[in-house]
C-alpha cells in the first residue's frame, strides 16, 4: 500500500484496533436503545383503560316485572302449572330457546361477525391448503373418479323411526305432514283441530308447540316459502288461518277480496312466496297475493280441478281436471300455455311436479301413475309418458318427488299399506318398501320428504306421522 493511501486510511478510519472498538461500542448502544423501547411499549400495554362509569342509572331497571303466563298465547311456554308468573328476562330466554329449537339452532344472520383480519388469515390458510392439495394431486397417478353417489335401484336402505308426532299423536285422522324448508322441524295437522310442530332427530322427536283452532278441523296446512308462517284451511267454509311463528300470532282470514267461493279447502303456495293458489268450484283457480291477501287473477279449466302444482321456479302452474286433462299456465300472463290429455286417464286424482323441472307425475282413479318429461309437455301437443306405473290397485291420491328427483312416492288412501317408492330414472319400484310383518303405514293421506331427503314421512288415518330414515342421504 502506498504511504499516501495508508495515511488517508488512518485519518478516516483510524487504526484497526480503534475501528473494532468503535463497532462494538455502537452495537451495545443500539441494543440498549431497543431494550428501553420495548420496556416502554410493555408498560404502555399493561396500562389498562379505566372502566367508564355510567352517566345515568334507572332505578326501575333493578325491579323485575312479572308476566302473567296463564294467558292463552303464553300457555305453551309453561313447563309446569307452577309457572303462573314469570319474569320478563326468563320469558325472553324461553322465547329464544323456542326459536332456536324451531330453526334447528342459531341462524347464520344471528351469529356474531368474525373480524376481517381473522377472515383474511383463514383465507390465506385455505389457499395454502389448496396449494398443498394441488401439489399432492400432481405427485400421484391413477383413477381419481370416485364411485357414483346416485341412488341405486332395486333395494332402498332405510329404517323405521319413532313416529314424528309420537309425543302428541292426533286423536283423529291426520291430513297434513310437512317438513320445514330450512329447519329440522316437521309439522302435522288433522281433523282434531290441532297444528303441531316437532323437532326431528329420529329418536325422540320432541314437540315444540301445538296450536288449537276452535271448531276448525284442518283440511290442509302448509309452510310459506320462508318458513316463518303456516297457512291452514278448513273443511266447511272459506275461512282460513295464518299462524305467524315469529310473532306467535294466529291470524284469521274470514274473507279474501275478489274471491266468490263458498269454501276454500285446497291450495298451493308458490316457491317464491308471492302467491297462494286457491282451488275453487266449477273449474276455477284463484291466484291470491300473500302480501295484500286479495285475488289478482282467476283461471278456468273444463271440469272440476282435482290437483295443482307450481313449477320449481314458480313461473308456471300445472293443473289437472277430473276429466283427465292437464293444463299448463304462465303465472305472469295468466295464459294457458299448453293442455293435453293424460294418456289412458278417465278421471284424474293427483299431480306432482319435480323441483328441478324434469318430471311431471299424474295419478288417476284407476291407480295408474303416468310420468312425463316437463320439457316434452311444453313442446308437444300429445306427449307420451316416459313410464306408466301400475303398482297401485286403488286411486292414486298422493304423489311426491324428493328434492333431487331420484324418488317418487305414490300412495292411495283407499287401502292399507298402499304406498310405494319409485326409483327414477329407472322407473322401477323399490322391492323392500313397504315390507313389514305387520301393518305400519295403514292408509296414506299425505306424504313428504325432508329438504335433503334424509327422512320420509306419511300422515295416516290413525293420527300418526310415520317416519322413515333414508340411509342413502346423509343430510336432513
Amino acid at each position: 500500500m502506498e504511504p499516501e493511501e495508508e495515511r488517508l486510511r488512518q485519518l478516516v478510519f483510524g487504526d484497526e484496533d480503534q475501528l473494532l472498538e468503535k463497532l462494538e461500542k455502537s452495537d451495545e448502544e443500539q441494543a440498549e436503545e431497543s431494550s428501553s423501547d420495548s420496556e416502554e411499549e410493555n408498560e404502555s400495554r399493561l396500562q389498562l383503560p379505566a372502566k367508564r362509569k355510567a352517566a345515568w342509572e334507572d332505578e326501575d331497571d333493578a325491579e323485575e316485572e312479572e308476566v302473567d303466563m296463564t294467558h292463552r298465547f303464553r300457555k305453551d311456554f309453561q313447563k309446569s302449572d307452577a309457572e303462573s308468573k314469570m319474569s320478563k328476562q326468563k320469558l325472553q330466554q324461553r322465547l329464544k330457546e323456542q326459536f332456536q329449537r324451531a330453526m334447528g339452532g342459531t341462524p347464520s344472520w344471528a351469529e356474531k361477525s368474525v373480524k376481517k383480519s381473522k377472515k383474511k388469515e383463514d383465507k390465506d390458510d385455505e389457499d395454502e391448503d389448496e396449494d398443498d392439495e394441488d401439489n399432492e394431486l400432481l405427485k400421484k397417478t391413477g383413477n381419481y373418479v370416485g364411485s357414483s353417489e346416485s341412488l341405486p335401484k332395486g333395494i332402498i336402505k332405510l329404517k323405521k323411526c319413532l313416529n314424528a308426532n309420537s309425543e302428541n299423536p292426533s286423536e283423529d285422522r291426520l291430513t297434513t305432514v310437512q317438513f320445514h324448508p330450512s329447519a329440522q322441524v316437521v309439522m302435522t295437522a288433522g281433523l282434531d283441530h290441532n297444528i303441531s310442530l316437532f323437532q326431528v332427530d329420529g329418536k325422540t322427536n320432541p314437540k315444540i308447540q301445538s296450536i288449537h283452532l276452535e271448531r276448525f278441523p284442518v283440511n290442509k296446512a302448509c309452510f310459506t316459502a320462508n318458513g316463518e308462517q303456516v297457512v291452514a284451511t278448513g273443511m266447511k267454509n272459506k275461512l282460513f288461518y295464518i299462524y305467524d311463528m315469529i310473532e306467535g300470532k294466529v291470524i284469521p282470514v274470514p274473507r279474501v277480496r275478489g274471491l266468490n267461493e263458498q269454501r276454500v279447502k285446497e291450495f298451493e303456495v308458490s316457491p317464491d312466496g308471492e302467491f297462494m293458489l286457491l282451488t275453487g268450484s266449477s273449474g276455477y283457480l284463484h291466484l291470491m297475493t300473500m302480501k295484500t291477501r286479495e285475488v289478482v287473477r282467476s283461471l278456468k279449466i273444463n271440469g272440476d280441478v282435482c290437483a295443482t302444482a307450481f313449477t320449481g321456479d314458480g313461473s308456471k302452474i300445472f293443473s289437472s281436471s277430473d276429466e283427465g286433462e292437464v293444463y299448463i299456465w304462465d303465472v305472469k300472463s295468466s295464459k294457458c300455455m299448453k293442455r293435453f290429455m293424460d294418456e289412458g286417464c278417465v278421471r284424474g286424482t293427483s299431480l306432482a311436479v319435480s323441483r328441478d323441472g324434469l318430471y311431471v307425475a299424474c295419478g288417476s282413479q284407476s291407480g295408474v301413475v303416468n310420468i312425463y318429461s316437463q320439457k316434452t309437455c311444453l313442446q308437444e301437443s300429445s306427449p307420451k309418458p316416459l313410464k306408466a306405473l301400475m303398482n297401485l290397485l286403488t286411486p292414486a291420491t298422493s304423489l311426491r318427488f324428493n328434492s333431487n328427483s331420484e324418488i317418487l312416492a305414490i300412495a292411495s288412501r283407499a287401502e292399507d299399506e298402499a304406498n310405494k317408492l319409485v326409483h327414477i330414472p329407472s322407473f322401477t319400484v323399490f322391492s323392500n318398501f313397504p315390507l313389514f310383518r305387520r301393518k305400519t303405514i295403514y292408509r296414506s293421506h299425505c306424504l313428504d320428504f325432508s329438504p335433503n331427503s334424509g327422512f320420509y314421512s306419511v300422515a295416516n288415518n290413525k293420527g300418526h306421522a310415520v317416519l322413515f330414515r333414508l340411509l342413502h342421504y346423509k343430510d336432513f
